[in-house]
């Protein structure tokens, strides 16, 4: 075996990274609606922008267990990104004045400090997935 090849994961890592995932998502909803139900202003705001992104991390992680935690904070960030500058375009305010579950996905409003909040949540979800991961294969 190539020094560089990865040995092929074991059918229970699989279940074990996806489980934790989806704990760690119902976790972090928890921590939202905590977050919501207790704070306001803009620590509840920049919070809740942190926490939105580390539940796309912890759902890209349920979607693809073996994928790297740089690679699953990238893309759980650049969908966050990519919501935010949508919503340049209006469309989502047009969703989210329908429909509340498209408020909470896709918001309304561009807000340009939202940018840094998500990848301070791609960070921090990062750092969390790699200390899990580590600890996992010791």
């Amino acid at each position: 075996m190539r020094p560089s090849a990865r040995p092929p994961a074991l059918p229970g890592h699989t279940l074990g990274v996806r489980a934790v995932a989806a704990v760690a998502a119902v976790v972090t909803v928890a921590a939202g609606l905590a977050v919501r139900a207790g704070a306001d202003g803009a620590f509840a705001k920049y919070a809740g922008s942190a926490l939105y992104t580390a539940l796309l991390c912890a759902l890209v992680a349920l979607c693809a267990p073996r994928a790297r935690p740089a690679a699953v904070a990238s893309t759980a960030l650049g969908l966050s990104w990519a919501v935010e500058f949508a919503q340049l375009t209006g469309v989502p305010a047009q969703w989210s004045a329908h429909s509340t579950a498209a408020r909470l996905v896709f918001g309304s409003t561009f807000n340009a400090p939202d940018l840094f909040w998500y990848a301070v949540g791609a960070a921090a979800a990062w750092a969390v997935h790699t200390g899990v991961r580590r600890r996992a294969t010791r």
